[in-house]
């Protein structure tokens, strides 16, 4: 028969209102119940959001082409980890070490890109940075706005007598 061990720093009369997360060594949370979550107090509601949401930051983080070969895979990580920190959806710990990863990577994208080439030529450099930058679709360029075209006289006309003053 397990017993559980309760905590005496709150005493209530319906247990229904109080926090059902478990510790390791069998207490169980006596703060009260969150209205926003069914059974845990705010502090291990968040707690269990932010696990949910580590598949999810890790699918935000990729990079690019899903390899970190360029300066542009690196920036384009970098600004989504300070849009999630910013947004306090990764703690600062977490992003603190990321951003460190990220200047490892950065600094040895040199040798990415010196190695690709010695083993592929150019060309393999080349579609490396295709993958990442597709050709534009080429289109015409949209007119100018009619205020900034010149008006034009026809030959022989005289200038109006605003233009001269």
């Amino acid at each position: 028969m397990k017993t559980t061990k309760q905590s005496r720093s709150r005493a209530a009369s319906d247990e229904s209102t109080l926090c059902q997360f478990p510790f390791a060594d069998g207490r169980q949370c006596r703060m009260l119940r969150h209205a926003s979550h069914p059974s845990l107090c705010l502090f291990h509601a968040r707690e269990e959001q932010q696990l949910l949401e580590l598949d999810h930051i890790g699918d935000e983080l990729a990079s690019l082409t899903g390899d970190f070969k360029t300066a542009t895979d690196i920036q384009h990580v970098v600004g989504k980890l300070f849009k999630l920190v910013a947004a306090n959806r990764i703690p600062v710990r977490n992003a603190r070490l990321l951003a460190y990863l990220a200047q490892l990577l950065f600094y040895g994208q040199g040798g990415v890109k010196q190695e690709t080439i010695r083993a592929q030529n150019y060309q393999g450099w080349e579609e490396v940075l295709r993958k990442i930058y597709p050709p534009m679709p080429r289109t015409a360029p949209a007119p100018l706005p009619k205020t900034l075209h010149r008006q034009t006289a026809p030959p022989g006309a005289q200038p109006p007598a605003d233009a001269n003053q």
